[in-house]
């Protein structure tokens, strides 16, 4: 039988595959995490954008030059999506500290693991 998982009608756009990790050790709720895999077809843009329909989105990349060109992509594709950033001095997602990255996520109503709130 398959288990179905809870929908919260909440996605994170992210970039890669470390990015993801990342973020599901500190979420606490079902969140959907998808990755671009850096840079994204209009074809990949498109099927996303029918995948979440109806849901919040966060987009959550990289503070570099491929994640700000993701953003301006999604900022006019996906215009209600929600953009979270990571301080600017870690550059990277993956390179961030859990406890910043709960933080921009709490921010954002995102249930985080209590212990990355210390």
């Amino acid at each position: 039988m398959a288990m179905l998982v809870e929908e919260t009608g909440k996605v994170i756009i992210v970039e890669g595959r470390s990015d993801k990790k990342r973020i599901e050790s500190i979420i606490k709720e079902p969140i959907e995490i998808i990755c671009t895999n850096g840079t994204i077809s209009v074809a990949r843009l498109d099927e996303i954008i029918d995948t979440i329909y109806q849901k919040e989105v966060y987009i959550l990349v990289d503070s570099d030059d491929s994640g700000n060109k993701l953003r301006k992509q999604f900022k006019r594709e996906l215009p209600e999506a929600e953009h979270l950033y990571i301080d600017k001095m870690y550059r990277e997602v993956a390179a961030a500290p859990k406890n910043h990255i709960a933080t921009v996520l709490l921010s954002a109503n995102i249930d985080v693991n209590a212990e990355y709130l210390i």
